[in-house]
């Protein structure tokens, strides 16, 4: 199985969003993500991996989630990003949380790690 195919990435995202669910989020994307790294939050946002790893394990956690429709563009030899729509609930919610996601990743050492995730809000 290719470090960057579809079933790799999907394996990072969906261990990703099992640590917001445990609220060790911070620990888990302050290793996966590149020094340089970015995230691109629906909330106008843009945070590096230390401010990334200070606060995700503070946030709420997600009850639950759904990944659907994942696309993988490569990016090279050594990136790719996996495109995917998601849906998340906390607890407590109505209606969820719904957005575009994008995660680039950069073959490193020959293991995939974060380069750019960024969000888009899905308007119903």
């Amino acid at each position: 199985m290719s470090p960057l195919g579809v079933a790799s990435l999907l394996e990072l995202e969906h261990a990703g969003w099992a640590s917001l669910c445990e609220s060790r989020g911070g620990a888990f994307y302050g290793e996966l993500m590149l020094p340089d790294a970015l995230m691109v939050l629906v909330n106008g946002m843009v945070l590096g991996r230390g401010t990334v790893a200070a606060s995700l394990d503070d946030a709420p956690p997600w009850a639950s989630y759904q990944i659907n429709e994942p696309r993988v563009v490569g990016l090279g030899t050594d990136g790719a990003a996996l495109v995917y729509r998601a849906q998340a609930w906390r607890d407590g919610d109505i209606e969820p949380f719904a957005a575009l996601m994008s995660s680039a990743y950069r073959l490193v050492d020959g293991r995939p790690r974060l380069a750019l995730y960024q969000q888009t809000t899905i308007t119903h």
